[in-house]
């Protein structure tokens, strides 16, 4: 950013009051553990504030990326030329609505999977045993359609409420989200921001979802790297294939560039073991995926976003 473009949003930033730091180092935010400063780092507390931050940036023409947990996102190893809008501040407190045998949950999109899921069990809710343990927000969630052992967002939600590039409120039912294999209507529509999410959840017991949550919970910590920093599963499957199992088919178990690393516990996984750099992820998986083409005929695709 030029000088007069930050001096503008700071002064915006302050005139409204919001909360902000600058040179914040992204990899702190980040599972990964990877990234360069961002120019502005915004933490808005509530619905209102993100619109006002949202405001200010297009007043001046500055760039912003919105994130959440950070669990799917690689940050540039130059950091970020604009703002960074943390989301996870949008945790207002749940709404529920008895029906007769389902309960509707609203949740802001702040809050953790894993928090939500913990509070569907509290309530003896079923539907969202298979998203405990996906490391993200419900916005990141709602963004790529999360899934995990068969089960996927789609399945649960009812609706999302978002605000669109004009900053105008609106509301959509899950019919009309476009929600594919890990993509959304919001992929393809970036500066739309998630506020909530309405999941449909039925009533059931509370001890048999606590004991199906700790068996996913625990094939989780028997089969993924859940000890070095990553970015979840690094590609998307492919059709017909697995991309763990393709890239260990093609003796690619351990490859290594710089401080990154194809995971020798599960191959679908790119770990930072220590120093790892957007560019050693970057090159990494560029050259699984030239070689997995190669050698099997299949297209990685990451599904880990890269953020320059």
């Amino acid at each position: 950013m030029h000088e007069q473009l930050k001096a503008e949003l700071r002064a915006g930033l302050q005139a409204a009051g919001l909360p902000f730091a600058e040179q914040e180092p992204l990899a702190a935010h980040t599972t990964f553990r990877i990234g360069g400063p961002a120019e502005f780092w915004c933490t808005p507390h509530d619905a209102e504030e993100l619109r006002t931050t949202l405001e200010c940036c297009k007043k001046v023409g500055a760039r912003f990326y919105l994130l959440g947990n950070g669990s799917n996102t690689l940050f540039s190893d130059e950091g970020f030329d604009g703002a960074v809008i943390d989301l996870r501040g949008l945790t207002p407190s749940i709404a529920a609505q008895e029906l007769q045998q389902e309960v509707l949950l609203t949740v802001g999109s702040g809050m953790t999977l894993g928090r939500l899921c913990a509070e569907a069990q509290q309530r003896a809710l079923t539907g969202l045993e298979f998203a405990c343990g996906i490391p993200g927000t419900v916005g990141g969630a709602v963004y790529m359609n999360a899934g995990a052992y068969g089960g996927e967002l789609k399945d649960v939600l009812e609706s999302v409420s978002y605000l669109d590039e004009e900053l105008q409120l609106h509301t959509l039912p899950v019919s009309e989200l476009n929600m594919g294999y890990r993509t959304s209507i919001f992929e393809k529509n970036p500066s739309w921001c998630v506020l909530s999410a309405t999941v449909r959840l039925k009533k059931g017991d509370a001890a048999q979802i606590l004991a199906q949550m700790q068996e996913y919970l625990e094939r989780r910590r028997e089969k993924q790297p859940l000890e070095w920093p990553s970015a979840g599963s690094t590609f998307k499957r492919p059709q017909g294939a697995f991309a763990g199992r393709l890239i260990e088919e093609c003796g690619l178990r351990g490859f290594t560039v710089g401080g990154a690393q194809i995971s020798e516990k599960h191959c679908g996984f790119v770990i930072n073991k220590g120093n790892a750099t957007c560019a050693d992820v970057v090159a990494l998986t560029e050259e699984v995926k030239r070689i997995v083409r190669e050698k099997t005929g299949y297209v990685l695709e990451r599904e880990i976003r890269v953020v320059k």
